[in-house]
């Protein structure tokens, strides 16, 4: 009988290209996992016209339907992060998958509204500490100038989801029902959920200490930080990361609720081609990610600071991506004013993997979930107040295309403000020796 000590010892000893591999498969399964996360955010909008006409809903009620994902989200983000902390990752993954199955699965039979707003409530909520769990998977996986580029493959899910997800769901529910479609979905949910079981680590339910081959344990460079929780929320770097990603998420909110209608009635273009052109800023994203996870790696290795590689490197991004958008606010439809808006939508993800690898630079690893989950809780505000605040720009203004230009035009302003400013604070040298310094006076009052 195999005992877990010898499993250990067996994975300690794999070769190194082995051992690489296995990680490098647990970074194609966190990415399936974030396509399914933002498949099923795009599965309510894509059945938008027959959930209406199936259940009579208004507008207003639809509205509120599209908002209820987010209701939760911040307080899931924060307290389940903290629950994740206890157990393995192989079973934090796992119960997510189960409780987003469990959310979904009652909305593949006819149903009402009341339940399928509870549904959509209750997926927020399980999806809050998703992305929290992913780059702290990321972050113990991998050596600090690959971090972020194993986090931009994850957090290409992001982009993939829905360009995967809107053809595919589409003909799902043209050909069958709304209901096939989240029948699909629940349906994947279980192979990932199988397959995640049978590839990760067998771990007990407790996290265990990670050891080499010969039995030591595997150093954690900022093990011997040991801080009070609530001290890493007041560094400056923390709220760095907040700004930083609140920035990437205005653009990521906006992104999935307006651009398709700003490309038809603000823009003029027909329903068919906002169809193939709304796809192209998910599918420049994945390249900006993938190519900002690799930039921030070969920084590190040049022997750049963590400050450069991660927080300027970041806010160098949003920057481009505010200023892109400022610009086609201001300019006619065209192709010229479309490529802007393609950049401008494209750089969000950045903020999500090269910045949250900065943040796990300083922090021990026992707390890196449920400090993600905080920084996940407040940036989630974005993708409540943009939506609604472009609308009422839209709706007050003199024509749908003005009222565009005012809101993007503010939106990139906004983004290029905090992707400065979330930069220059993001600085992950400075934020451990100030752990460092905290550490060694909480030692210095205990021996008294």
């Amino acid at each position: 009988m195999v005992t877990m000590q010898s499993r250990e010892r067996d994975i300690g000893q794999r070769p190194k290209g082995a051992v690489d591999r296995r990680a490098w498969g647990i970074v194609l399964f966190l990415f399936l996992f974030f396509t399914l996360n933002f498949a099923d955010k795009a599965a309510v909008g894509l059945a938008s016209k027959p959930i209406r006409d199936d259940l009579g809903l208004t507008a207003g009620q639809y509205g509120l339907l599209s908002s209820a994902f987010f209701w939760l989200f911040a307080i899931g983000a924060v307290t389940l992060s903290a629950v994740l902390r206890k157990i393995s990752y192989t079973w934090g993954a796992a119960l997510l998958m189960v409780t987003w199955i469990v959310s979904m699965a009652p909305l593949t039979i006819p149903t009402s509204f009341g339940v399928l707003i509870a549904c959509r409530i209750a997926l927020g909520f399980f999806e809050g500490p998703a992305h929290a769990l992913c780059q702290s998977i990321v972050a113990d996986r991998f050596a600090p100038d690959k971090r972020a580029t194993a986090g931009a493959v994850v957090n290409a899910g992001s982009s993939v989801g829905p360009l995967i997800a809107a053809p595919t769901l589409t003909w799902v529910i043209l050909t069958w029902s709304w209901h096939a479609a989240f029948a699909v979905l629940v349906v994947t949910g279980v192979l990932w959920l199988i397959g995640w079981l049978w590839y990760s680590d067998r771990l007990p339910f407790r996290k265990p200490e990670p050891k080499t081959g010969d039995g030591t344990k595997v150093d954690d460079p900022n093990a011997d930080i040991v801080v009070p929780f609530h001290r890493l929320l007041m560094l400056r770097s923390f709220w760095g990361l907040v700004l930083l990603s609140f920035a990437g998420y205005l653009i990521s909110s906006l992104k999935v609720s307006w651009l398709p209608a700003y490309m038809n009635e603000g823009l003029g273009y027909s329903a068919s081609t906002v169809g193939t052109l709304v796809t192209i800023p998910y599918v420049v994203a994945v390249v900006f990610l993938l190519s900002a996870g690799m930039l921030s790696g070969r920084l590190l290795r040049a022997g750049r600071s963590s400050r450069v590689a991660r927080g300027y490197l970041t806010g160098a991004f949003l920057l481009f991506g505010g200023v892109s958008m400022i610009i086609f606010s201001q300019l006619e439809p065209g192709p010229v004013q479309l490529v802007f808006v393609v950049c401008a939508f494209a750089v969000n993800s950045v903020a999500f993997s090269v910045a949250f690898a900065g943040a796990s630079d300083f922090l021990p690893a026992h707390q890196r979930v449920a400090f993600f989950g905080c920084i996940i809780a407040a940036y989630s505000v974005a993708g409540i107040v943009a939506p609604y605040a472009l609308g009422l720009i839209v709706e007050r203004a003199a024509t749908a295309a003005a009222g565009y230009s005012t809101g993007f035009m503010f939106v990139g302003a906004v983004v290029c403000v905090l992707g400065i400013v979330g930069g220059v604070m993001l600085n992950p040298e400075k934020a451990r020796t100030q752990l460092e310094r905290m550490t060694a006076e909480y030692a210095s009052r205990e021996a008294r």
